[in-house]
Order: structure tokens, then C-alpha cells, then sequence
């Protein structure tokens, strides 16, 4: 029940007001509730004692008043609507309800207008035709106030098409000016992105039929922020919006939370909430006018009015991976999609998101979080790669994982990141949540994937270098034991979980020793020399050094700091010179290697075995987890071997995962000379070509009747070009004093369909002799190895080295 003024006198109302904001038993959308009715009950008075019996106008309240949210030093917005008839009446009246609301200092937004005139200033001004949506009849006239609401709801509704982009515009105006709500130390409830004036646009693009916000949670995240709001007004005795560093204490103890970091977390989970639900909003509210804006006739020639059922056509869907299409611009999961049954989708469907520059959509998300379970430990092989190809795909990476985060998909990926979702950082240099700029990091660490030779340690470091941050003591010391828990996890092997724990371990040991420390003493090089104690450890510290600095904010990270990091790296580096790893050593060849090789000259032709490769189940009772399938293929010795193979697979749609190629010794008595090339591969949509198509094919190839560049070129074209993630540039270096027998050529760039045919014939067109090739893809990033030499089977000369490296990288480059 409303409390009853004792009568309709500011007096009456303003004791009953202190009252209600004095119950400690009454409050959020209650107390609002009801300090909205006792307002509604005062003005009704004052109205019905201004215009006793009075037709043809009415009390209106509108906006947030209008919903019936009335925080305690809420404004009260009111329209007194009139039909015209009696302007001096209306005039009168007026006063004897404006006047006793400023008297209690109340702050008053208010017009006089008749409903031609509210239409008219609703059209021409976007907010008042906001505050009108909300309109609410108060006292007087209830049919004036019905026509104007229906009136008004109609306007909106057929000028939707054109006031919502002014709406979105207004938004995306006001989120540049106040920043976003979900990362803000002293953020403004109302202003900011996510907060409150963006949850009343989401209701008005409700209202306009063309669009609607998704439901789940809003409503929540809503009245969350109203309560800190209401909390706020109390603790300060002002009408704010601004939770101020000083005041947040007092605010979560109203609120009965434990202190101001957990008012932040609930403060940032709303914002997240209703920034989300923008987001697939807004998307939505763009794709149903793009459909709009072409002509129906137009339309359906240009459909071939194919319709079903005489309908618009069916959208075109285009397939980015296993289970996971392309329609309308976002990526939605195909019609023979299993979630409950492909625990691996989610990932996969996000890195193929995240790869095309292309948003999830809101309902393949809920569908996948309904049908999602947890995945087996250690993950499966293909799981850790789709998270290391999302992690590694740079700016589109942010956007793909909010969408799983709002689904609770995270969280039953990656138990440990409850910890630090919505996590305030109270450092004034950090511009994120610890959430937030873990993922900036890996976005960071993305294209720095160049600079080291293994990019999936970098990224998965990157992802979990401040997760400690959500345990107390240093955060570095926890975070090395969840890293390390994770990374098993994931399925990573005893060593690189190893290296994992330590980059996270030591993750500010580079920044803070350059910065900190004199780096003429020996012992402060020696002692980082300890702790790194390898080349390869240290060249991933750098680079994630620099990311985390990067994604933490501009304050950061300078040139001088880059200076004094990069000359501490260097004199580390030369400390340890000495463990420089050696070329890895050949295995000697199996038996079926032998037969191959035999069988290859003896018919003068390619001879390759495909074998399905498996690893032991993660239960007893389950299917052993397909690796993908393993290609031997005996060549014998000639030019163009390795293009002529890559660019076959790519033909055929086989992603190669690892590759080694080497030159085999035949048995006494045998002559000639053969290559052993031992593959693993996988079909990028489910289905393997035959052996014998791959033959045939390989043999024209290395003949020259297959134009494999044309017919990949012909491919390409065939498919749109995409928004798609920009990747760093391919990146060509000469490995020093890594083998005495050849000179070792890396070679790091974006993984692609045709990478490694372009390599290889690069290589051939350099005339250097590829002697063996270590390929590998980890994530998006493939980093290769190729041992050439001349056609005398010696290293190249320094100069001539640098040059193939040139020219290799120019080529990658085009």
C-alpha cells in the first residue's frame, strides 16, 4: 500500500516522503513503486484542488517518472496537456502545481503543450519523443491522456525506420563522450555505455515492433543500477549519477555489500548485461532495415522469387567450418549442428567468428550454451587449437568472447575465470577490468605471434597472466599455480605447461628489473638470467612483457620503457647464448618408410598411405579422439616436390597440422634418390579425399598439366571478401648458428588455405634446396622451419641466406 499524505500541502507530502526513505525494510523497485505513488497521489491533489471538475487537460508524467522509477532525488518530469480550449485556466493551473514543487526543492522538468503540440516537438526533438513513450496518466482528463500515448506510440512505430539510426547515433555519441560503464572507476550510472539512459533506448527500440532487446537478464541488470543509484542519492543527499571514489564505501554499505570492489562487480555486471543486449540489438534493429531498404520487387528478382510459400527466399548460408555457417552477416550454427553432442563447438564456432570478423549470433550462442558440457580433461586436440586460433585472431577476438561470456560459456570453459570477471583494478593506469584486459592482452599478444617461435605458449600466457588476481597474496605467485592447473587442463604437455607457469610466474620480472634495478651490476642480469633460463623462454617473456603493458593501459608503456626492456633482454640473451638449441635430429627411417621408398622408384612415381592417427579416450568407456590423419608420401627426388604436395592438399580443402620432409637413403644396390614427406592433416569440412585422387592429382602436379595457383586463385574469388581479422605481416628470419649442415630459414605468417604451397614455391623459385621442412600451425599462426642449402649441399653464405629470407617474405607479402 501507498503511503497516504496527511493532506495535499507540501508539508503532508514532504513528511511522508522522509518517512518512506527512512524504512529500512522498504526499498529497490518497492520503495521506488511506492514513492512514485505518493507523488502520483500528491499532485492529483493539487491538480484536483487547481481545476476542480476541469475537461480538456490533463497531468501527465513521463520519462522516468512516467515509469514509476522515482529514486529519492529523482527528477519529476511532467507534461500538463491541454486541448486549448481554456489557456487561462491551463496558465493558472500550472503554477498551482509547478510552484509547490519547487518549493520543496524538487527538480522539475515540465511543459505545457496541447497533443498537436507534443506530437509535433516529439518529432522534432528525439528525447522528448523518448519521454513521451513512457507517458503515464497522473490526473484530469484520462481520454486526453489515452489519445496522446496511442498517438504518439503510432508516430514512433512509422518512424522507426528513420529515428531509430538518430537514436543509435545519440548512444553512440553519448558512449564516446562518458566511456564505457563496465571499466570505469568512477563511472555515471546514467551516461556511460551500458548504463541507464541505453537500457530506456533498448525499451524504445521494444516499443517500435522493428527490433527487440534480449530479455533475459535485463530487466535485472535494470534495477541493479537503479539500486545504486537510490543508495547513492541517500549517502550523498544529491541528485548524482557519478559514483565518485569517495563515496562508494558509503554506497556499498547501504547497499549491505561487503565494500566498494564488490559495489563495482555488480555495477559492471549490469553494464555488461545491457551493453551486450545493445550490442545484438542494434545489430538486429541494422539488419531488418538493410532487408527493408531494397524493394520488394527488386527484392524478389533478385531472388528469382524462389521464395517458399511465395515468401522472401531463404538467406544464403556459407560454410566457415565443421557445424558453423555464415548467414547475414553473423555466424550461425548449420542446420546439422549437434551441440550436445560436439562439446567442441562453441570454440569452434567462435574461432571461425573471430577469424571472419563476423559477430555471433545471439540465438547459435543460447543454443549452444543450452546443449554445452563441460569438456574432458585434458582437452581434446582440436579444442585447444580453436581456443589458440580465437586468441590469436587480434581485435574481433573481444567481441566473439563477450558473446560467450554473456552465456555462461566461459565460465564452463574455464571455471577459474569467475574469479576476475567484472574485476575492478584500482590502479588509476589500468584502463580495464582484469577480465577485459586479460583478453586485451591476448589481442595484444597477437601480433607479436611473429616474434616468437612458439605464438600458442604466447596467447594462452597472455590469457592467463593476472588470474591470480582473483586470489589473495601476489597475484603472480597464485596465478603460476592456476596456470598451471589450466594448462593441463587444456591438454598442453608437461614442458609447456612448465613454460606457461612461468611466463605467468615471472610475467613483470622484464618491466619492473629494467625499470627498477642497474642493469650495469651483473647480478641483476645474471639473477633474470636464472629465473628465464632459456633463449626461448626469455623471447616469450618479451613479447608478452610488452603485450600486458600495451593492454593495460597508455600510461604503461613508453619508448623509454621499451628502450630499458629491450636492453635488458639483450644482455640476458648473451648470458644465455650458450643453450642455444641445436637442429633437431632425423629419426631413422621404419620399415614402411623403406617400402615406400622402394615401391616410389621402382614405378618412377608419387606413392603415399593415408592412416586415420587417434589418441586414448579421456574415459575408459569413450571413443578414442581422432588427431587428424597421417599422409606418408614417397617422391622420387626432383624439383618442385613441396609446392606441388602443399598446394594438392589445398586443393582438397586438408588443413596440414605438422609436416617434416626429408631426402632418404636407399638400401646398397638401389639407385636413385627419394623424399619421405610425413604429413598430418585435416579435412576442414568433415570429409577426407580418396588416396588415389590425391595421386592422381600430385602426379600432375609435379608434371605441370594442374594449374594449382590458378585453380586456388579461382577459389578465393569465388568466396566474398570478409571483414576479417588483419593479421600482422609474414615475417622471414635466418636462424643463426642453428645447424651446421644447412642454413635454417623461418618463416612465421597468418595460417592460410595455399600457405605453404606459396612457400614452397618461393623456395623453388630462389633455387635454394629444401633439405628437410618442420611445419607446424598453432592456432591461426603458422611457424615454419625449412633446412636449405645450396645444389652442392652446403649452408648458404651469410649475405645470400639473408637474401632468400628477403625474397621469401617479399613474396608472402604480395
Amino acid at each position: 500500500m501507498h503511503h497516504q499524505a496527511e493532506d495535499s500541502g507540501p508539508g503532508g507530502y514532504a513528511a511522508a516522503r522522509l518517512r518512506l526513505l527512512n524504512e529500512k525494510a522498504r526499498s529497490g523497485p518497492p520503495r521506488r513503486s511506492a514513492l512514485a505513488g505518493l507523488t502520483d497521489e500528491w499532485l492529483a491533489g493539487l491538480f484536483a484542488a487547481g481545476a476542480p471538475g476541469a475537461r480538456g487537460v490533463s497531468l501527465v508524467a513521463v520519462g522516468g517518472y512516467g515509469r514509476a522509477e522515482l529514486s529519492p532525488r529523482s527528477d519529476l518530469d511532467l507534461l500538463l496537456l491541454h486541448d486549448g480550449s481554456d489557456p487561462g485556466t491551463v496558465s493558472k493551473l500550472a503554477d498551482r502545481l509547478w510552484y509547490p514543487v519547487w518549493d520543496l526543492g524538487l527538480a522539475l522538468d515540465h511543459s505545457v503543450r496541447t497533443p498537436a503540440e507534443a506530437r509535433r516537438t516529439a518529432g522534432e526533438d528525439l528525447k522528448v519523443q523518448l519521454g513521451l513513450l513512457d507517458a503515464r496518466h497522473v490526473a484530469g482528463d484520462l481520454g486526453l491522456t489515452t489519445a496522446l500515448r496511442t498517438t504518439v506510440l503510432a508516430d514512433w512505430r512509422n518512424q522507426a525506420p528513420k529515428r531509430l539510426p538518430a537514436l543509435r547515433e545519440l548512444c553512440e555519441e553519448r558512449a564516446a563522450r562518458q566511456g564505457e560503464l563496465q571499466y570505469l572507476l568512477e563511472p555515471d550510472l546514467k551516461e556511460a555505455r551500458g548504463g541507464l539512459r541505453d537500457a530506456t533506448a533498448l525499451r524504445a527500440v521494444a516499443a517500435s515492433w522493428l527490433a527487440d532487446a534480449p530479455r533475459e537478464g535485463l530487466a535485472e541488470a535494470r534495477s541493479r543500477l537503479l539500486d545504486v543509484r537510490d543508495a547513492l542519492h541517500l549517502t550523498t543527499g544529491r541528485a548524482t549519477d557519478r559514483l565518485a571514489l569517495q563515496e562508494q564505501d558509503q554506497v556499498a554499505a547501504e547497499l549491505g555489500l561487503l565494500d566498494a570492489d564488490a559495489l563495482l562487480r555488480q555495477v559492471y555486471e549490469a553494464a555488461r548485461v545491457i551493453a551486450y543486449a545493445g550490442d545484438v540489438t542494434w545489430r538486429e534493429v541494422g539488419r531488418v532495415l538493410r532487408s527493408r531498404s531494397v524493394r520488394p520487387r527488386l527484392r524478389a528478382m533478385l531472388s528469382g522469387g524462389k521464395g517458399l510459400g511465395g515468401g522472401k527466399p531463404a538467406p544464403e548460408r556459407s560454410p566457415l567450418a565443421e557445424g558453423v555457417v555464415e548467414q547475414d552477416g553473423e555466424v550461425v550454427l548449420a542446420r546439422a549442428a549437434r551441440p550436445d553432442r560436439d562439446p567442441v563447438l562453441p570454440l569452434r564456432a567462435a574461432a571461425a567468428a573471430a577469424q571472419a570478423g563476423l559477430p555471433l549470433n545471439l540465438h547459435a550462442v543460447r543454443r549452444m550454451a543450452a546443449g554445452a558440457r563441460a569438456l574432458p580433461s585434458p582437452w581434446p586436440a582440436e579444442a585447444r587449437q580453436q581456443l589458440l586460433t580465437l586468441l590469436g585472431s587480434g581485435r574481433p577476438t573481444v567481441d566473439v568472447w563477450e558473446a560467450l561470456e554473456a552465456e555462461g560459456l566461459i565460465s564452463l570453459l574455464l571455471p577459474d575465470w569467475d574469479r576476475v570477471r567484472c574485476r575492478p583494478q584500482r590502479n588509476a593506469v589500468h584502463l580495464w577490468t582484469v577480465d577485459r584486459h586479460l583478453i586485451e592482452t591476448a589481442v595484444r599478444a597477437s601480433a607479436f605471434t611473429r616474434r616468437v617461435s612458439r605464438p600458442d605458449l604466447l596467447l594462452i600466457a597472455a590469457l592467463l597472466h593476472d588470474i591470480g588476481k582473483g586470489w589473495p597474496g601476489d597475484h603472480s605467485v597464485a596465478g603460476e599455480v592456476i596456470a598451471r592447473d589450466v594448462a593441463a587442463r587444456i591438454g598442453f604437455d608437461a614442458d609447456d605447461v612448465t613454460v606457461i607457469a612461468t611466463l605467468v610466474r615471472h610475467h613483470l620480472l622484464l618491466v619492473e628489473t629494467a625499470t627498477r634495478r642497474d642493469l650495469d651490476d651483473p647480478a641483476t642480469v645474471r639473477s633474470v638470467a636464472e629465473a628465464v633460463g632459456s633463449p626461448g623462454m626469455l623471447e616469450l617473456l618479451h613479447a608478452l612483457t610488452e603485450a600486458d603493458a600495451l593492454a593495460t593501459g597508455p600510461a604503461a608503456w613508453s619508448s623509454w620503457r621499451a628502450s630499458l626492456v629491450a636492453d635488458l633482454v639483450k644482455r640476458v640473451a648473451s648470458v644465455l647464448a650458450g643453450q642455444a638449441p641445436s637442429a633437431p635430429e632425423e629419426a631413422a627411417p621404419t620399415a614402411q618408410h623403406e617400402r615406400l621408398a622402394l615401391e616410389a622408384v621402382a614405378t618412377g612415381a608419387p606413392v603415399l598411405s593415408l592412416r586415420a592417427q587417434t589418441e586414448p579416450p579421456a574415459e575408459p568407456s569413450g571413443d578414442p579422439e581422432p588427431l587428424g590423419v597421417e599422409l606418408l608420401i614417397a617422391v622420387p627426388d626432383q624439383a618442385g616436390v613441396l609446392p606441388a604436395v602443399a598446394g594438392v592438399l589445398a586443393m582438397h580443402r586438408l588443413t596440414v597440422r605438422t609436416a617434416e620432409l626429408r631426402s632418404l637413403d636407399l638400401p646398397d644396390g638401389v639407385d636413385g634418390s627419394v623424399l619421405l614427406l610425413d604429413w598430418r592433416v585435416a579435412a576442414e569440412y568433415g570429409s577426407l579425399a580418396q588416396a588415389a585422387r590425391l595421386r592422381a592429382d600430385l602426379v600432375r602436379a609435379l608434371d605441370g598439366s594442374l594449374d594449382i595457383a590458378g585453380r586456388l586463385a579461382e577459389r578465393d574469388a569465388a568466396y566474398p571478401r570478409r571483414r576479417g581479422v588483419v593479421a600482422p605481416p609474414p615475417r622471414v628470419t635466418v636462424a643463426p648458428a642453428a645447424s651446421r649442415h644447412a642454413t635454417v630459414i623461418e618463416v612465421r605468417a597468418q595460417d592460410a588455405p595455399g600457405l605453404l604451397f606459396r612457400i614452397g614455391r618461393a623456395l623453388e623459385d630462389t633455387a635454394v634446396r629444401v633439405r628437410s621442412a618442420h611445419v607446424s600451425t598453432l592456432g591461426a599462426n603458422a611457424v615454419d622451419v625449412f633446412y636449405v642449402t645450396q645444389e652442392q649441399g652446403v649452408p648458404l653464405p651469410g649475405e645470400e641466406a639473408v637474401a632468400v629470407a628477403g625474397k621469401l617474405e617479399e613474396a608472402l607479402r604480395v
